[in-house]
């Protein structure tokens, strides 16, 4: 039995999601205390109790009590089976945390998968479902692996209600991948997602991200969406390399400014450019996971956050790797090896 303690490092979801999914494939029960201990709600929240109930029923775990609020948990797992499951969380609670603990455990089933999730897919606490369809995805095929993201209904914060379908084949040997460049860009674009709200929004937003970027029109995307799907707004640059494919975004709020939200995303982008790093700081943490499960892996990232090292360190107790960063000003580097 690993023994956690959910108030380590960064003391947040991520230490209860990649230990689900790393006992998931290796078998090894895990107990963990304190869970979500540096949150204002500490405690299991709707998406952290789907995502539980959603990898137990995937291998056939046992659990034993588990509610809303709940602090510690056991997880005891048996074998992965693929198959079609569907698990609705009911708020805005994040559909794509959910699938981040699923999709790399069910690589090692013995049949295909299909996860139907409905919840929150666009949230400021969250990557959105466009980051896992083109960044993560994209990582995890350059690795081997077949996995296809369909998003059918966009969910805003605070009412939810989409949904997200993922197709995953299994795969049972991750290939190990370097990622130190992103090499020549391809394209960049910039899409405002608006439901339910002023069609002004979006196009002043994207006015502000195409004069701060030097784009052109082609480049700038007003995205409407049917008014039951908000409301809501989501502000998504993309940025397609050689190498890697990054989504960088910010969400419109109440009573904040459009042009405010197009600062905040511009700032994103131009960090992680001025950077020269192949990863930003999202999908660097998301990717040294399934990195370690193939047993090695590098990668340069603009910013080691407090949440990567919090990961690593749980990915250490469940899997023979050791994994070290080596940060400078513009650029770090984080080498995953076997031990």
């Amino acid at each position: 039995m690993i023994e956690l303690d959910g108030a380590t490092g960064e003391g947040g979801g991520q230490i209860l999601r990649t230990a689900l999914t790393l006992s998931m494939i290796t078998g090894q029960p895990f107990r963990i205390a304190n869970i979500r201990a540096n949150r204002p709600k500490p405690g299991l929240m709707r998406q952290h109790l789907v995502a539980v109930q959603a990898a137990a029923q995937v291998c056939g775990a046992e659990i034993g009590e588990t509610s809303v609020g709940s602090q510690t948990l056991e997880f005891v797992p048996k074998k992965i089976k693929g198959g079609e499951y569907k698990f609705a969380i009911g708020t805005a609670g994040s559909c794509t945390l959910v699938l981040q603990t699923l999709l790399p455990a069910l690589l090692y089933a013995d049949t295909p998968s299909v996860i139907q999730v409905t919840g929150g897919t666009h949230n400021p606490m969250a990557p959105p479902a466009q980051f896992l369809q083109r960044a993560y995805a994209r990582v995890l095929a350059d690795m081997g692996a077949t996995i296809d993201i369909q998003l059918n209904r966009f969910g805003f914060y605070p009412a939810g209600g989409g949904e997200v379908i993922a197709r995953i084949e299994p795969c049972k040997q991750l290939q190990a991948i370097e990622m130190m460049t992103p090499g020549k860009r391809l394209s960049a674009y910039a899409e405002s997602f608006i439901a339910g709200v002023p069609a002004n929004v979006a196009k002043r937003e994207l006015e502000c991200i195409g004069t701060s970027m030097g784009w052109d029109e082609s480049q700038l995307l007003v995205r409407g969406l049917s008014g039951d799907q908000g409301p809501g707004n989501a502000l998504l640059v993309t940025l397609e390399h050689e190498h890697v494919t990054e989504v960088f975004c910010a969400f419109g709020e109440k009573m904040v400014r459009a042009e405010a939200v197009a600062k905040h995303a511009t700032q994103q982008v131009r960090h992680y450019l001025a950077s020269g790093a192949a990863l930003g700081e999202h999908l660097a943490d998301q990717v040294m996971l399934p990195m370690a499960l193939a047993g090695s892996g590098r990668f340069s990232t603009d910013r080691v956050s407090k949440h990567a090292t919090t990961n690593a360190a749980v990915i250490g107790q469940f899997l023979p790797v050791g994994i070290s960063f080596e940060e400078s000003r513009e650029i770090s580097t984080c080498v995953i090896a076997a031990t």
